[in-house]
Parts: C-alpha cells; sequence; structure tokens
C-alpha cells in the first residue's frame, strides 16, 4: 500500500498543527520557570518547586513533539507514512483522552483541538492509501497512475529479522515489567487513590495536560506489546509502531531515573525498601531498553520496489473503430 501525494501533505500539515499546539505550551512554562533547571527537574515528578509555580506540560509533551515531527518528516518522504499517521494519531487520541474530564477551560479546549487533529491523521492514513497494483494496472495514464507511481517508486519492506526479534524481547518485557508495577500499585495504594491515578483526581495535582500515571502506564503497555506483537511477525508497520514505542519509553525511563538519582526525590515508597530498588531498576531498564529499540528500529530496512510497468512494455491501446478482427 502506498499514500497519495494528497494525504502525504495532508498529514504533514495536521502533525505541524499538533506540534504548534504543544509547543505554545511549551513556551509558557519556560517563560514561567526561566532559564532554569527547575523545569527539567518538575517533568520526571520532583514537584518541591510546586508552592512556587506549576508547570502545564510533563515530560511526555517533548516526547510528542519529536514524534510529530519525525511523523511529519516520514509522511512526506518514507514509504512507511500510512502506518506512521495511524500509530501517531491513535496514540496522540489515546493520551489525550483524559483531558476531556480535566478541570481548566485551556486544558479542555486544547484537548478538543488536538483529538480533533489526532483523528485527521487516522482518517488521513485510511483514506489516502491506494494499492500498489494500481500503479502497474495504470502504467502512467492519468496522474494517479503513472506519475504517483514515479513519485513513489518504493515500498516499505519487512524488517530484518534480528534487530526485529531483540527489539520485540526488549518490548516486551519492558510492557510485562510496567503492566506487574501497575498492579503492584494498586495492592500498595487505597481503592480511591489507584481510581484516581487513572482519572486524574484533582488530589493527584497534576499539571494542566498531565497524563494520569496509570492511563500512561497503561497505554504504554498496551503500545509495548503492540509493538512486540508486530516485531515478532516482521509486520511491515514494526518501525513506526516500535520508534514511537522506543521513544516514550526512553522518556518515562529517563524520568524514573532522573527522579531516582535525585537525593530528595518525590516517591510515593515509604521507605528504600526491596521494592523501591526494584522500581529503580525497572527505571534504569526502560531508559537502556528504550534507547536500544531506537537504536535496532531506527536505520531504514530495504525497500521493495513497487510493480510498474512503462508504456512501452504495454500492448497498443485499441483504435477508436476497432477492426472486424481486433
Amino acid at each position: 500500500m502506498t499514500v497519495t501525494r494528497t494525504a502525504r501533505l495532508t498529514g504533514a500539515a495536521l502533525c505541524a498543527a499538533l506540534a504548534l499546539v504543544g509547543f505554545v505550551w511549551l513556551l509558557c512554562d519556560l517563560a514561567a520557570f526561566g532559564p532554569t533547571t527547575e523545569l527539567l527537574w518538575y517533568w520526571p515528578g520532583d514537584h518541591g518547586f510546586r508552592t512556587h509555580r506549576t508547570a502545564g506540560t510533563t515530560f511526555v509533551d517533548p516526547l510528542l513533539l519529536v514524534a510529530y515531527a519525525v511523523t511529519a518528516f516520514a509522511a512526506l518522504r518514507s514509504p512507511l507514512a500510512a502506518p506512521a499517521l495511524a500509530v501517531t494519531g491513535l496514540t496522540t487520541l489515546a493520551l489525550r483522552l483524559p483531558g476531556l474530564w480535566a478541570s481548566g477551560i485551556d486544558a479542555l479546549v486544547t484537548t478538543l483541538i488536538t483529538l480533533a487533529l489526532a483523528a485527521g491523521l487516522v482518517v488521513t492514513a485510511a483514506a489516502g492509501r491506494h494499492d500498489d497494483r494500481d500503479h502497474a494496472g495504470s502504467g502512467g495514464r492519468g496522474r494517479s497512475g503513472g506519475d504517483e507511481a514515479r513519485d513513489e517508486p518504493y515500498g516499505p519492506e519487512r524488517p530484518r529479522t534480528g534487530p526485529a526479534v531483540a527489539a520485540g524481547i526488549l518490548c516486551a518485557l519492558a510492557g510485562l515489567v510496567r503492566a506487574a508495577w501497575e498492579l503492584r500499585w494498586a495492592t500498595l495504594l487505597p481503592a480511591e487513590y489507584t481510581v484516581g491515578r487513572y482519572t486524574g483526581e484533582r488530589s493527584l495535582m497534576l499539571p494542566t495536560l498531565a497524563v494520569p500515571p496509570g492511563w500512561l502506564n497503561a497505554v504504554l503497555v498496551l503500545l509495548l506489546l503492540a509493538a512486540a506483537g508486530s516485531a515478532f511477525a516482521r509486520a511491515r508497520h514494526t518501525r513506526p509502531l516500535g520508534l514511537l514505542a522506543g521513544l516514550l519509553l526512553t522518556g518515562a525511563g529517563a524520568a524514573g531515573t532522573a527522579a531516582a538519582l535525585r537525593p530528595e526525590r518525590h516517591t510515593y515508597l515509604p521507605a528504600p525498601d526491596l521494592y523501591a530498588v526494584a522500581y529503580d531498576a525497572g527505571c534504569f531498564y526502560a531508559l537502556a531498553a528504550g534507547l536500544a529499540v531506537l537504536l535496532l528500529l531506527g536505520p531504514p530496512g530495504r525497500r521493495r520496489r513497487v510493480p510498474y510497468r512503462p508504456a512501452a512494455a504495454r500492448p497498443p491501446a485499441p483504435p477508436h473503430r476497432r477492426p472486424p478482427s481486433w
């Protein structure tokens, strides 16, 4: 499957609009915190500066900006444009959905705009695709046929077995570890607080655009397991799915590692017991596994040639008035 030129331009424009919305919020936070490292420590969860100022973004927002930029480039240049647009749009929908019941008119308006743009990415990825065999059948006649084939002469190839299996193992293990910690939090914390980790209650005092921690982990677990399954199957959409999962996993691991290395860190664990050590080790693994997945799936693989029959290879078109024996 390939993507039309109109769908590519539309997808890139939607990604630019999504990046612009997030960039405005980041500029507001940078202006509020000033040229210091307080915002960088605020993102991992060190909220010791909460009495002074409150941020509107979390570590997820700069990661999404990177994802939007890469997706826009893929929409314009890569044969994986359709899966890249679909994966980015669906992930954005899943991460921004809790903003519908968040407090504050600014958060609600931003959420509605983001959800509309993300839905546009999914629709563009679905509506802008057409079969590679259409190129061969049209063979250069009309703009929708031969010109499109010459614009996009290559299609996506399946990932190599070694990197795909290695990335799948890393993603699967990381997803299972995060799922196990969610079960641990459910048994350790009160029931109402566990529910609040998924709904984003006001008692959590989260930033304006923050994804509730339980909801974020659930989305990340599903994304990691989906990336692992596609990697084991060596599907053609493994690369965009795995790269986005690896990017979010790297950000989550970096945030947890930064909070663990901070002496006066903010944590729910009362004392550095066995579970605290295991949690810190899980954060270190998430950071290392995310970087490894990016390195494994980052280099482009081989690209298959889309079949195209030139005009000289086709039989001549029949005349307007066919002879009796034509």
